[in-house]
């Protein structure tokens, strides 16, 4: 069974994922990946959230979360970031599951629009963002280890 935890990203589980995203994320990456550690109070609500995944037999498996950004043009905006699951937690259906979370929390806050980054080389993680109804969209930022923009509406 697979169970989320909210955490501060200074709690040591959540630390541990980040970094091991950013790790897998800068081994893959073509050029010069500049990842930023998310200070301990990045993800607060009602603002914002990280979520820890836990598989009842395979312990923490990762991780996700949401933050409020600038407003859209469909009013209230969260960005999902550092969506992440240990390759032997793969194909789980963790990452739905994870989406779904992130979104309900988004929308219980008001949320009318998702939206995150990626890099088009993540191919697995642009397959789950389509899987949960996001679409292209034009850039919202200018994150130089973004080579794509994703949004669903909330509405």
């Amino acid at each position: 069974m697979i169970t989320f935890r909210a955490a501060s990203p200074a709690d040591p589980d959540a630390h541990e994922l980040i970094v091991e995203y950013f790790a897998e994320r800068a081994a893959g990456f073509p050029g010069d990946y500049k990842p930023t550690l998310p200070g301990p109070d990045a993800f607060r609500a009602p603002d914002g959230i990280l979520l820890l995944i836990e598989h009842d037999e395979r312990g923490l498996i990762g991780c996700g979360a949401i933050r409020r950004i600038a407003d859209g043009p469909l009013g209230a905006r969260f960005e999902v970031k550092h969506v992440y699951t240990r390759p032997a937690a793969r194909g789980l259906g963790a990452g739905r599951l994870l989406m779904q979370e992130l979104e309900r929390h988004a929308r219980e806050w008001g949320g009318r629009e998702l939206v995150l980054d990626t890099h088009h080389t993540l191919e697995a993680a642009a397959a789950l963002y389509a899987r949960t109804g996001f679409a292209q969209i034009e850039p919202y930022n200018d994150n130089p280890n973004a080579s794509r923009w994703y949004g669903k509406p909330l509405a």
